[in-house]
C-alpha cells in the first residue's frame, strides 16, 4: 500500500497527541483537572531536585517571561513552591509540592498503563519495532523542542 510523505508526521503527531491528551483525562480523574500538557512538561523540567525560572526556561526552550507565567500558574495550582534561591538573591527556586509529586507519580504509572494498552493493540513484537524505530528518526544529538506544539505552550 503506497503512503504519501505528509501521512507519517500527521499520523506521528496523532499518536503523541493521542497519548498525552489520554493521560490528561485520566489525571483529572485523578485529582489533577488542571494540569494542561504544557504544565506536565514543566513539571518533568522541574523534577525532585527542583531549578530557578530561568532553568525551567532553558529546559523547555522558552523565554524566561514564558517560564515566569507557567511557574506562577504552577504555583497557583499548588503543583510548585516559589522560594529565593539559596545562593543567588535575583533567582527563583522551584521545588515540586507533594501535589506536584503525586502528579508526576501518577502520570508514570499511567503511562506504564498506556504502554501496555499500545502493546495489546499493537501487540509486543509490533510496538518493539516501533520503539526500535523512532529514536532513529530523533537523534539525541538535535534535541526537538515541544515548546512550539498548537496549544500547548500558549
Amino acid at each position: 500500500m503506497d503512503r504519501h510523505g505528509y501521512e507519517l508526521p500527521l499520523q506521528l503527531a496523532a499518536a503523541f497527541r493521542r497519548i498525552i491528551d489520554e493521560l490528561h483525562h485520566r489525571l483529572a480523574a485523578e485529582g489533577h483537572p488542571n494540569l494542561r500538557p504544557a504544565y506536565g512538561f514543566a513539571l518533568q523540567a522541574v523534577g525532585n531536585d527542583g531549578c530557578t525560572v530561568s532553568d525551567l526556561g532553558r529546559r523547555l526552550g522558552v523565554s524566561k517571561q514564558a517560564a515566569t507565567k507557567t511557574a506562577t500558574k504552577l504555583a497557583d495550582l499548588n503543583y510548585v513552591t516559589r522560594t529565593p534561591s539559596p545562593t543567588d538573591a535575583r533567582a527563583v527556586l522551584l521545588t515540586l509540592t507533594p501535589h506536584g509529586h503525586n502528579a508526576l507519580t501518577r502520570s508514570a504509572q499511567i503511562f506504564e498503563t498506556l504502554h501496555a494498552e499500545w502493546k495489546t493493540a499493537l501487540g509486543p513484537t509490533r510496538l518493539a519495532a516501533l520503539e526500535d524505530a523512532l529514536p532513529k528518526l530523533t537523534p539525541s544529538s538535535r534535541p526537538t523542542p515541544l515548546s512550539d506544539l498548537p496549544g500547548w505552550f500558549h
